[in-house]
Order: structure tokens, then sequence, then C-alpha cells
């Protein structure tokens, strides 16, 4: 018997050491660790903490007057999903997979803002590990059924019949049906057109105004442009490619596997009702923008945070493929500081100077972010922080942990 341990000691010797298995929390229960049974700085964890306090957003907890300050000079801004008050400043700070440390209100389920991008690519990405969309590169328009449209209004019989269509085609026309999967993902597709009554050049328009309907289209891939729009046209896209409703397809794809609670939800506006296989399906927003979004508590997206850490893997199942997630966290020749929406790189180290280039965040107004840290092993979910504030809260954050003393 002894005899046969000799390879596997020989082994261990040769490697260094053995593999030691990552800790996943359970549905119903996250473990939590003191900072001081990891060699952690408590009085500079302590000090992060009252950082992030300190350095709440100035924005009203009233969300419908934050969104009206922030977006109400642009054209066709007002609010037409759910929208709701937000809570104090709040935070989790995971390493090694255990909450170490905890503020605000981590069980409050509030509007999480753009960090719905990252669900968007999430199921966009599991279509593309299924063999739903072959290819990233594949042009999206290939993929589409005709989409029919839900009426709010009575039909009105004296209108001609002959000139009015039952479906709306996003990706027909000649430029449009250039874009592929992955131009959307990275945001430098430049989609023309109107989308549940917001036309594209009205999010973050031009100060040229004479611009805003006749500027010549950029080419897919040449030029990136944040624009909630075009991600709202991404998850329609999504919708029709899975047959339904992108909250199901998450939820028993990601969220139920990965222990997450029953208490998120992510919706869309009034009016982005459709048609399919004769179910009425809502399509989703990508954010908040609009109203809308995914509304999620800080232990859920913490819980997406580490799956996104772990290549997407957990306890030894594969959610995500690692292909996608490498896809995920590439940058693009568009833009290096980020990859598909919504993983904001630190490629170059601008976003946060004190952060590892590796490092990466899911980030939406708010400021919500999850970062992502994987030589730190670390997982931090800040929530309504100045952003301009995030690397001053993770320099103090980084200084604590055991190697950076």
């Amino acid at each position: 018997m002894k005899k046969s341990l000799i390879p596997i000691l020989i082994l261990i010797a040769i490697t260094g050491h053995a593999q030691i298995k990552n800790y996943f929390p359970t549905a119903d229960n996250w473990e939590i660790k003191t900072p001081v049974s990891f060699k952690i700085d408590t009085s500079k964890l302590n000090q992060a903490i009252q950082f992030a306090k300190d350095n709440e957003t100035k924005y009203p907890k009233n969300l419908w007057l934050s969104q009206a300050m922030q977006y109400g000079k642009e054209p066709f801004s007002d609010p037409i999903g759910p929208m709701a008050d937000r809570g104090p400043a709040t935070g989790l700070v995971i390493y090694k997979g255990y909450i170490i440390a905890q503020w605000g209100n981590p069980a409050s389920v509030e509007m999480t803002h753009s960090v719905t991008k990252s669900f968007v690519s999430t199921v966009v990405g599991l279509a593309y590990d299924k063999g739903i969309i072959k290819s990233v590169d594949d042009k999206v328009y290939t993929y589409l059924p005709p989409i029919q449209m839900v009426s709010e209004s009575v039909v009105n019989l004296n209108e001609n019949p002959i000139a009015k269509t039952s479906f709306i085609y996003p990706f027909d026309t000649d430029h449009n049906k250039k874009i592929s999967w992955d131009h959307l993902l990275r945001q430098n597709s430049d989609w023309e057109g109107v989308l549940w009554g917001k036309p594209d050049w009205a999010d973050r328009p031009s100060d040229k105004q004479d611009d805003w309907t006749t500027r010549k289209r950029f080419e897919p891939g040449t030029v990136y442009k944040y624009n909630d729009t075009r991600v709202n046209a991404l998850a329609l896209a999504a919708t029709t490619v899975w047959r339904k409703p992108l909250p199901e397809v998450l939820r028993e794809q990601v969220m139920n596997p990965i222990g997450a609670s029953n208490t998120w939800a992510w919706t869309g506006y009034h009016n982005a009702w459709i048609v399919l296989d004769g179910k009425l399906i809502q399509s989703v927003s990508g954010g908040g923008h609009f109203g809308g979004g995914m509304f999620i508590n800080a232990y859920d997206m913490a819980r997406f945070g580490l799956l996104t850490l772990r290549k997407g893997n957990w306890n030894g199942k594969q959610i995500i493929s690692e292909d996608w997630i490498n896809k995920s966290t590439t940058p693009s020749k568009t833009n290096i500081g980020y990859g598909f929406m919504n993983y904001f790189l630190n490629t170059d180290q601008k976003m946060y100077p004190s952060a590892p280039a590796s490092a990466y965040a899911h980030i939406g107004n708010g400021t919500n972010a999850i970062y992502v840290d994987r030589e730190n092993d670390l997982v931090v979910v800040v929530r309504w922080i100045e952003d301009k504030q995030i690397d001053g809260f993770l320099k103090i954050l980084l200084s604590a942990l055991p190697n950076k003393q």
C-alpha cells in the first residue's frame, strides 16, 4: 500500500503542491471568514470600506430623479421601463470564494443598470456554447425570423391595411445586414434604427444635431460607441434565437446552478412585447438607461462575479464555456478597455491604475460594479459609489492583502 503512494508523492514534489479545490458557496450558505484568518490587514480593509461609504454617489436615492439629472437633456430620454429607489452605499468582498467583508444592505434588490449587459452577453454565450449560434462572426440577420409586434392600440378599420406590416425587421437595412454578433457584443456595430421608441442616435447624441439622422454610418467593427438602443437590439435578437424569454434562459442555465436567490428580476419596457411561437414574450432591456434591466442583490451579483472569476466553472460544472469567458475578456481593436459587454478591461491600467492589468469589472451606472481579480483571487461588489473613486477604494483594499503588505 505504501509503495503505491510513491508516484503520487513524486508528482506532488515535482508540481510543488497538490491541487487545492476552490471553495464555492452553496445555495443555502455562503461561508464567512475573518480577514485575520487569511492574514489580511483588518485595519486597511475597514479603511477601504469607510472610503466606499464616504464616496457614495452624489445623485439622489430617487432613481427617477437621478435618471432625469443624468439623461434629461437627451431626446426621447423618458423612462419606459420600471425603476425603484436605491439604498445606501453597499458592498461585498469575496476572497478565495469566502465572504470576508460586507457593508450597507447587500440583500436589498436594486437596479444594477448596465451590469445587466453582462447577463445579455452571457445568454448569447450560452447560445454559442450550445451551437444555436454557430459563430460570433455570423451576420445576425441570418438568424432572425420576422418579429411580430404586440400592438397596444385598438385597430383602426379605416386605415389602409395594405400599407401596414405586422412585423419588424431590425437588421434589414443594407448597413445592418453587415452586423455580426461580435460587433454587437463589442458595441462597435453602429446599428441604425428605432427600437421600442428609442432611436439609436438619441442615446448619448452628438453635439451636431444636423448629423443625428443624416451622418454616414461607420463600417461595423471600426468604431466603438456605447449605446443602449443597440444593446436592446442584441437582446431582441437573442430572444428570437432562444425563442423564449432571456430571464428564463438565465435562471435555468446560470442563476439556479450557481445558487442565486429567487429575488432578482430582469425587466423590459412596457412596449417591448412580441409574439413568438404563439406566446407573448417581453424582450428585456440591457440596462437602466430608459428604465428596466436587472434588479438584483449584491450577493447574487457576487455569485455571478465568482462564476466569471472561475472561468465559467462552478464547483466542477462548466456553466459557461471557458472559451466564451476568454472571448469576453479579450480586448477589441476598437477599444482595448472593453471586451464583450459589459466586461470593462484594465488592459492598459487606465481604468484602475492600482489594480492588475488582468483585472476587469462588470460596470453599470450608479456606480454599480463587480470587480474581478484572478491574480488576487478576489471578487468585490461595490454599489452606489462615485465612479472616479473606485480606484482609490481598490488601492486601499489591495494593500490589505497578505501579499501586498
